[in-house]
């Protein structure tokens, strides 16, 4: 059953100088034998055989509708489908040996992300410095100068990110964008787990794996204690745009877990620099807000004056110290892909140390040198738009049309800060069940960490997103793509 599948042949550049072009496979060697952390796992997809895998892949798919985990798919042709989430039920496997500096790697990345916003909005000692350049910050759009010298409850920025990192072809783990802004999937890891345990039992008898089902517990405490009125009364709710939005199961599931009020913006009102729930016993004045839609949405007195979902006067509140926003408003400007070409420099200027995690090769568009090479090669380029998320304004170079490669380069030329490239990499490879039959897909991580100041908690697994489409290389949900549980082994 397990297949010697062959790579997916596509070209890319790594410092403008041609990659290998067969891409780390997951689950098995080059001898085409399972790793051994594998061989327990190989040996219970041997005794259940094809048409039991195609059993517990159904069973899968019934108990993810029955619990309503689904995600709503935006397309021009048909907008606003919501669909149950593809799960593959073969786990991806990772070592201790390897989470361990993964874990170290997020936790160092996030404490320099978070010192170099307050940095931004406070001294802008880096752009003094000239180590980030000002202009990047300045003519990018997710400055917000209303939060200028605003000190957030509890001095930090970043409590909630999702990091996706890649593997490339010779194993090593990379990062590939940082979501500091509002990160989503969490819930999907969740019920990836529990679904995992209910269908597949035998799996977890030979493994001992690190839970990832404490997650609300823990984020919650953190909610708790950024409450200007002290943990013990704190009154938390969550922030949604509502029904419509994509990511609405994750809303209504986490506020659910957490035991709070899952509230729109026409639910919540500001008086006297506070906000309140409106509630059938009147208003309820809330502490704490786990907010799930942009800055551009958040209060239309300082963002966009036609915004229907935000709450206004919220930023007045948060200023005066009276709620905490979780993001902080203007954490966009650390997630901006032009940014992100910097973070290995913010890394080592503010902690002074090498970065653990290494960063994906980005070219600036802003660069007449790297825009020049870029466009000479755009069939070997992935070009990003660097304020966008989900796969959108996005050219995969392998893969587009001549049309393609040349609307894009009018679109750089005549907005060259509005987007990056990075040389097309080989994702790497996992075997995965699809209609009874094992093939291998490419697949990217998404680890989840919180960031209460003095501690960094990284939650030991994360979103593993699959590009379900053969040879496919995007694996977001809204381009198709499907998740896998994710097992981070104990000692």
């Amino acid at each position: 059953m397990l297949r010697q599948f062959q790579a997916v042949g596509a070209s890319g550049s790594d410092a403008r100088a041609e990659r290998p072009a067969t891409p780390y496979h997951e689950f098995y060697r080059d001898d085409f034998q399972p790793r051994e952390h594998y061989v327990p796992l190989w040996e219970h997809i041997q005794r259940a055989g094809q048409r039991g895998l195609a059993l517990k892949a159904r069973e899968a798919h019934l108990a993810l509708h029955n619990e309503g985990v689904t995600f709503t798919l935006y397309s021009d042709q048909e907008p606003g489908i919501e669909r149950v989430r593809p799960f593959d039920i073969l786990p991806r496997l990772v070592t201790a040996g390897e989470w361990t500096p993964i874990e170290a790697g997020l936790k160092q990345r996030i404490r320099a992300l978070d010192r170099f916003i307050h940095d931004v909005y406070h001294e802008q000692s880096i752009l003094k410095d000239g180590v980030v350049p000002p202009e990047l910050i300045y003519r990018g759009r997710d400055l917000c100068r209303d939060i200028l010298d605003v000190d957030p409850p509890g001095g930090v920025y970043i409590h909630i990110s999702g990091v996706d990192l890649i593997r490339d072809e010779s194993g090593r783990y990379l990062v590939l964008e940082d979501n500091l802004r509002t990160p989503s999937g969490v819930s999907y890891m969740i019920e990836n787990r529990l679904i995992e345990r209910r269908i597949l039992p035998e799996f977890f008898q030979r493994y001992r794996v690190r839970p990832v089902e404490h997650y609300p517990e823990r984020l919650l405490q953190r909610l708790r204690r950024l409450s200007p009125r002290g943990a013990a009364d704190a009154v938390v709710v969550v922030l949604t745009p509502g029904i419509f939005n994509s990511a609405y199961f994750e809303h209504s599931f986490l506020a659910r877990e957490m035991g709070v009020e899952l509230a729109e913006g026409r639910d919540l009102v500001c008086r006297n620099d506070r906000v309140y729930l409106k509630t059938t016993l009147g208003l309820r004045q809330v502490d704490v807000i786990y907010r799930r839609l942009d800055d551009d949405y958040l209060d239309p007195l300082v963002f966009r004056p036609d915004s229907l979902l935000g709450v206004p006067g919220i930023i007045r509140a948060w200023r005066a110290g009276n709620v905490a926003l979780v993001n902080a408003p203007g954490t966009g400007i650390a997630d901006d892909k032009a940014v992100y070409a910097h973070v290995s420099d913010i890394i080592r200027y503010y902690l002074g140390e090498e970065p653990i995690l290494p960063s994906v090769p980005t070219y600036q568009m802003t660069d007449p040198q790297d825009r020049d090479y870029v466009l000479d090669n755009l069939e070997r380029m992935v070009i990003k738009a660097v304020s966008e998320s989900g796969g959108h304004e996005m050219l995969m170079g392998p893969t587009s049309t001549a049309g393609q490669r040349d609307d894009f380069t009018r679109r750089i030329q005549a907005d060259p800060r509005r987007y990056i490239a990075q040389p097309v990499i080989q994702l790497s490879r996992h075997i995965c069940c699809l209609d009874g039959e094992l093939e291998s897909r490419h697949l990217d991580l998404r680890p989840f960490v919180l960031h209460g100041g003095d501690e960094i908690e990284v939650i030991p697994g994360g979103l593993t997103r699959v590009a379900l489409t053969k040879g496919s290389l995007v694996v977001n949900s809204s381009q198709g793509g499907g998740s896998k549980d994710t097992w981070v082994l104990a000692d």
